[in-house]
């Protein structure tokens, strides 16, 4: 009877983390493994072919192993995608370390900053199109920055810059992803115990070192897991690039959303591997500062 008893409490845990288990073999590895399959089969224009093919992953990097004549497009998009990503990256965590250093420590009432928190929530209740969208009235030539600007005498004609550029897609997705690092970061602030920061001062420490060695070190798990939130979403986007960039800004998630749309599966999946491959490895690289398993 003990040992039955023993054998229930060993598979226990085991029947606990089935239907979870379940669920990631069938929304997350099964679709994840099937890409990889299609990404090795053949296609024509009106059919796909069950094969085992390099097809894909060598029309992919064409031209790319002859440097002398420029990069190929692949590497010009990567490198396109990476600029647009690190430039995002930057922004969202300067605007979201300010905002969460903000509420932690210069907003005495718990009431106030939760009000405050769910200030920045409320974009959230919209869907993320309708909040992109908002920006083309605003950014067009005929928009209200361009009205502003002319009309204070700062520039003498609107300015097409604003709109269908690299910088509208930037603003776009700080607006969209700030707060994935604002979450992450205000819950690491709001563990520092307070007597560091006293003790620092204690020892004549001024506030930009303060906040250097002591807030920053240990903010910096929030920090991470905001980026990986932040380089994830931004690496896979098309939607926002697309409209923000008036189609005219090249991406890989655009040349895979292109590749489906002409039934190009084979190749939009090999595109999906190699851009899976590479989110991996920044994320591996990021998760060597801190053990997320810890922190979450």
């Amino acid at each position: 009877m003990q040992d039955r008893m023993t054998q229930r409490r060993d598979w226990a845990p085991l029947l606990q983390a089935a239907p979870l288990a379940l669920v990631l073999l069938l929304f997350f590895v099964f679709p994840l493994v099937a890409t990889a399959v299609v990404s090795l089969w053949n296609y024509t224009e009106y059919s796909l072919v069950p094969d085992v093919t390099s097809r894909n992953y060598a029309e992919m990097f064409e031209g790319c192993g002859n440097l002398s004549d420029g990069l190929c497009t692949t590497f010009r998009t990567y490198i396109s995608t990476l600029r647009l990503c690190g430039l995002v990256w930057l922004c969202t965590l300067v605007l979201g370390f300010t905002v969460s250093y903000f509420l932690a420590f210069h907003v005495r009432s718990d009431t106030v900053r939760m009000a405050l928190f769910l200030v920045c929530t409320a974009p959230f209740l919209t869907s993320n199109v309708i909040r992109m969208i908002s920006w083309l009235p605003l950014l067009g030539r005929e928009g209200l920055v361009n009205q502003a600007l002319v009309g204070s005498g700062v520039v003498d004609a609107p300015q097409d810059w604003l709109l269908f550029s690299d910088f509208s897609v930037v603003l776009a997705f700080v607006h969209l992803y700030t707060l994935f690092v604002v979450v992450p970061v205000f819950n690491s602030m709001m563990r520092i115990d307070r007597r560091l920061l006293e003790a620092a001062q204690d020892a004549g420490a001024s506030g930009w070192q303060t906040l250097w060695h002591v807030v920053v070190p240990l903010t910096k798990p929030g920090l991470v897991i905001g980026s990986i939130f932040v380089i994830v979403l931004v690496m896979g986007d098309f939607v926002t690039i697309g409209v923000m960039g008036g189609q005219q800004i090249a991406s890989i998630g655009k040349i895979i959303q292109v590749q489906m749309s002409y039934l190009q599966f084979p190749a939009a999946a090999a595109q999906a591997v190699v851009l899976l491959g590479l989110v991996l490895l920044v994320i591996a690289a990021m998760t060597k500062l801190i053990d997320i398993r810890r922190e979450l």
